[in-house]
């Protein structure tokens, strides 16, 4: 627990340098969208705003998004949870078992009450009781309304956190739904994604915890620095799409050279996501540069489209 501290104060008590702090607040400068002349602003925030607890909860999910944050790039994973936010309970990552982490939650609920964050991965069943996901006995609906009722905020991190995801899929036996259904009285910022970009969960939580606000969202509570465009805008395709030349079958001449996936039923003109300019797995590659078609995943019902890729022109949702 670092309550009270800074992230200068975090980097002194661990005996990282000066430097090693400067350059963690040149990219955080960047995650969060700032011009590099912000640099200065954003060291003399760090080095005495108290970082912000963040309680990470798992619902009815596959840990696909945790898995997702592990391979963070800018920062590093190692980094984030070690020297860059304040993560207080995570049943995946936390140090702690049992009975002594779940007293650490209570406390930070206590001390922290009105101050902490809550990222919520994996969508709320409500059928039976919402028996379909327990925690300890407890379902996950009612852990949820607990932890949520005393947070300033919550992060629908994924897109089961942010629609209902593939276990709202038709016909929904579980009867599972999004997290702004479930808590309607605090602000909930969506990070869609089957998984989410990892970058974007560490950006607005030091959004949070620098300017104490939390990101301008657009109309379906999405961070706009990171859903204001499509993939297809920034996709490296697009010069063959305007040129007109697509894959037409995998395996022939154009999927070789790398042309536009448009008519595999690629989703990129209507998905709003930063996949394209960010890449996956420590920027490596993104679906498209993989030579798959987007699904939209970070879509609203993308789960139930039959089939998951279609041309555009051919009725897709």
């Amino acid at each position: 627990m670092i309550s009270g501290q800074s992230l200068w104060d975090l980097f002194q008590k661990r005996t990282l340098s000066r430097r090693q702090f400067i350059k963690t607040c040149v990219v955080l400068t960047g995650i969060l969208g700032l011009s590099p002349m912000a640099v200065p602003e954003v060291i003399a925030l760090a080095e005495k705003k108290p970082l912000v607890p963040v309680i990470w909860l798992h619902g009815h999910e596959c840990t696909g998004c945790s898995e997702s944050f592990l391979r963070s790039k800018n920062p590093l994973a190692a980094d984030t949870i070690l020297t860059t936010i304040s993560l207080e309970y995570n049943t995946l990552l936390s140090a702690a078992p049992g009975l002594s982490l779940e007293h650490h939650l209570e406390k930070i609920i206590q001390d922290f009450a009105g101050k902490y964050l809550v990222v919520a991965e994996g969508s709320v069943p409500l059928s039976e009781g919402g028996c379909s996901c327990m925690i300890g006995g407890v379902p996950y609906v009612d852990i949820l309304k607990t932890v949520a009722k005393q947070a300033a905020a919550v992060l629908a991190i994924g897109s089961c956190a942010s629609w209902g995801g593939i276990q709202a899929a038709r016909p929904n036996p579980t009867r599972s739904v999004a997290i702004d259904q479930i808590i309607t009285n605090k602000p909930v910022i969506k990070i869609p994604g089957c998984p989410p970009i990892p970058e974007i969960l560490t950006s607005v939580i030091m959004n949070y915890t620098l300017f104490g606000k939390l990101p301008p969202i657009d109309h379906q509570g999405r961070p706009t620095q990171f859903f204001g465009n499509t993939i297809h805008d920034t996709c490296y395709r697009k010069p063959f799409f305007e040129a007109e030349q697509f894959v037409e079958n995998y395996g022939d001449n154009g999927s070789k050279a790398g042309w536009c996936l448009y008519k595999m039923g690629c989703r990129g003109p209507e998905t709003f996501n930063s996949c394209a300019s960010m890449g996956w797995w420590q920027g490596l590659s993104y679906p498209i540069r993989a030579g798959s078609p987007c699904i939209s995943c970070s879509t609203s019902g993308f789960w139930d489209n039959d089939p998951l890729t279609r041309p555009l022109e051919d009725g897709g949702v």
